[in-house]
């Protein structure tokens, strides 16, 4: 009777000191709100290809998005936007966020720079001038295909505090397993300062739905801090 070999374990992953502290230099030059941010409200527009919907919104947090618009789809799509804002832009520590994973790097000269791994999380980061220029993740969840994305960080601005806020990416979509690409989306970001926080004043995301481009845009006026 044939025996089974052993398992082999796995090596364990050594964290790079050198790849931490560039990691979390990056981590705390971008923009976030402050720490006793309680969340905003404001008057939003959303615009699909030209059609018009307004109405109220109130943001506490990634769960705690509030989208008072009278097209359901549309309203449903809002809230997955504000929600995803307030996911990146949400007050969190580097050891809450990526610092809790062992990290190493390596330099293969790549125009977006350093590529950092993040070990245990499906990902690598590229970081140039103390900046996350590139994610690259997948993901698996039960009950879905699973899949993957690479967002190129093309453009950020400075704040009042010095710190870097995104204003234009792109998000390639595609498939882990056989690599073909399913979506791009392109967004554009811009920012208006009320308080210490600096708040989403539009969003506008061109995409391919259904066999067409889409262009969409949500502005958000009359901010007002919770």
């Amino acid at each position: 009777m044939e025996q089974q070999k052993p398992k082999q374990e796995e090596t364990p992953v050594v964290d790079d000191p050198k790849a931490r502290e560039m990691l979390r230099q990056a981590f705390e030059k971008t923009a976030r709100w402050p720490k006793d941010f309680k969340g905003f409200t404001a008057d939003l527009t959303v615009n699909v290809n030209g059609k018009e919907t307004k109405g109220p919104v109130m943001v506490k947090g990634p769960r705690e998005v509030s989208v008072q618009l009278g097209d359901p789809e549309v309203q449903k799509w809002a809230q997955e936007q504000l929600g995803s804002i307030a996911v990146h832009r949400g007050p969190r520590s580097f050891e809450e966020s990526d610092g809790k994973y062992s990290l190493t790097m390596e330099e293969d000269g790549h125009p977006f720079g350093t590529k950092l791994n993040i070990h245990g999380s499906n990902s690598f980061y590229r970081l140039k001038d103390n900046r996350i220029t590139q994610i690259n993740r997948k993901m698996a969840h039960p009950g879905m295909a699973p899949f993957a994305f690479t967002i190129n960080v093309e453009e950020s601005s400075l704040t009042q505090d010095q710190k870097n806020l995104t204003t234009k990416y792109c998000v390639y979509y595609y498939s882990p397993t056989d690599g073909k690409l399913n979506n791009v989306e392109s967004f554009t970001d811009s920012h208006v300062r009320v308080g210490s926080s600096d708040l989403p004043a539009t969003r506008r995301i061109i995409t391919y739905e259904n066999g067409a481009v889409v262009v969409k845009s949500l502005t958000f006026t009359n901010h007002k801090l919770v």
